[in-house]
């Protein structure tokens, strides 16, 4: 049976995985890139930036999360309360008081981020703030905390940079291809097209990273951790329920950071059907996540 501790220990694991697969991606297209231009320079410069980017990635993914995000620090004077319940189910939990952000945004959502419980952020709309009572709000952020606790945000945030920079460093190799010039006399076309369908496809793999990286599963699992912390699950139901009426698209909703939240940041729909939609979403239903709270 999956525990705390087990949980913690696969996230760690998946870590180190995806930061591997990431490095072998792109020395892999730095060696294809190198071969055709006859040019070992390049295979060094791929091993280099694979090298940077894990350790950067590893220690600066929140802040870059932060970032993408819009979120700026919560004032401690202005938000007093919202600070003061994060620190005392921070204490609940047996974590470390994580850092309390502030997302100017209408739409009500939430996410936490950071490499360790050390470094973590739990970070809050305005609009959240906006439409929750203190018994709904606790949820949510108890919610985060677990996320913390059971690191999950480890993961999930260095999926976003690196699973962006595969695509990126593909963009970037392609390029020196069809500008660069001169290459092995080996029949540029042909390579060209296959390095070409490489590129365009390893876009859609490098978000389907982000997809995997935190799943469906995890969710249910913060849930029950949050509802166990506050023990009334009914506080995290209601917020979900009032999350998922209100129906709007945060207004810098990116595809990166869509995993990270609490709820889908595109709103209920996204322009495609809802059977595609919830195929495709990285969140579990929310009717789905209430009848578990309630025990339904």
């Amino acid at each position: 049976m999956a525990t705390l501790y087990t949980q913690q220990s696969r996230n760690i694991y998946r870590t180190w995985l995806l930061m591997s697969v990431f490095f072998v991606v792109v020395i892999a297209i730095g060696w294809a890139v190198s071969w055709y231009m006859d040019s070992a320079f390049i295979l060094y410069i791929a091993v280099a930036f694979a090298l940077f980017m894990n350790i950067y990635s590893y220690w600066n993914s929140d802040k870059l999360v932060l970032r993408m995000t819009h979120a700026v620090e919560a004032d401690p004077v202005e938000y007093r309360e919202l600070h003061r319940m994060v620190e005392n189910l921070a204490i609940t939990a047996g974590l470390p008081k994580p850092r309390v952000y502030i997302v100017k945004d209408p739409a009500p959502n939430a996410f936490a981020t950071g490499r360790d419980p050390k470094h973590g952020v739990v970070a809050v709309t305005t609009g959240l703030l906006g439409i929750l009572d203190r018994t709904e709000l606790e949820g949510v952020l108890a919610h985060e905390l677990a996320h913390i606790g059971n690191r999950d945000i480890l993961v999930s945030t260095v999926a976003v940079v690196l699973a962006g920079f595969v695509a990126i460093v593909a963009d970037i190799f392609l390029r020196m291809l069809i500008y660069g010039g001169g290459g092995r006399n080996r029949g540029g076309h042909p390579i060209l097209l296959i390095l070409g369908v490489v590129a365009i496809v390893l876009a859609p793999i490098a978000a389907s990273l982000i997809q995997l990286a935190v799943s469906r599963r995890r969710e249910f699992l913060a849930d029950a951790s949050g509802a166990l912390l506050t023990r009334y699950p009914d506080g995290l139901a209601s917020a979900l329920m009032k999350i998922s009426q209100h129906g709007r698209e945060m207004q810098h909703a990116s595809n990166a950071t869509a995993h990270l939240f609490i709820a889908n940041p595109f709103g209920a729909k996204r322009g495609i059907g809802a059977s595609l939609s919830k195929l495709f979403s990285t969140h579990p239903p929310v009717h789905e996540r209430v009848a578990a709270l309630r025990n339904e």
